[in-house]
């Protein structure tokens, strides 16, 4: 590495460290507040820092809303990535996220609902809300080509979620994993009803 780029990279490092730092503060207001509650001062009183600095990185609201939708959206597309790509029942392997919206994933899970609700007022977070419905889409097309049933597969998935969340309490994986089997028109197992 030359030696001129190392501040450089340094004050690259630190803007995306308080970037970073502004989107972990706008999921926590989000996750208490709502998005309505969501502005540069709230944002900035959060993280701890002057609002100029919220506004220095993100300049409009919707600038720093899509950039922390686009962080969990980031997210769950990696875990859903993960279960396409990885061994054993995909099914199963979404039933397991969903339930996490009532355990340990629950703030992240709230915070998507709520930017992804907010998406039907702001068209810049329109695109990055759809990432979780499309990823979703693509799971169920491993196991169906049939558009009804993987429109159906991603209704159930976005109404198990939401039952989570509502519920505020853990979610039977057994359950979560039998009705997207049923939205896909399969058995707990993996085969389809005429097998």
């Amino acid at each position: 590495m030359n030696v001129e780029d190392e501040p450089a990279d340094g004050r690259r490092a630190r803007g995306n460290r308080r970037r970073a730092e502004i989107i972990r503060a706008t999921l926590a207001v989000v996750t208490r507040d709502g998005a309505a509650g969501v502005t540069h001062r709230t944002v900035a009183r959060e993280a701890g820092i002057t609002t100029s600095l919220t506004t220095y990185y993100f300049a409009t609201l919707d600038d720093l809303l899509v950039a922390t939708l686009s962080s969990v959206a980031d997210d769950y597309t990696a875990r859903i990535r993960h279960i396409i790509d990885g061994p054993g029942d995909k099914l199963r392997g979404l039933a397991e996220l969903i339930a996490e919206s009532g355990g340990l994933g629950r703030e992240r899970a709230l915070a998507e609902r709520e930017l992804s609700t907010l998406a039907a007022r702001r068209p810049a977070l329109t695109p990055v809300a759809r990432r979780w419905r499309e990823s979703v889409a693509e799971l169920a097309r491993a196991h169906t080509g049939d558009p009804e049933a993987i429109a159906a597969f991603v209704a159930a998935s976005d109404g198990l979620c939401t039952a989570v969340l509502i519920d505020n309490a853990p979610a039977d994986v057994d359950h979560v994993h039998r009705v997207l089997c049923q939205a896909l028109g399969t058995r707990s197992d993996g085969s389809t009803p005429a097998d």
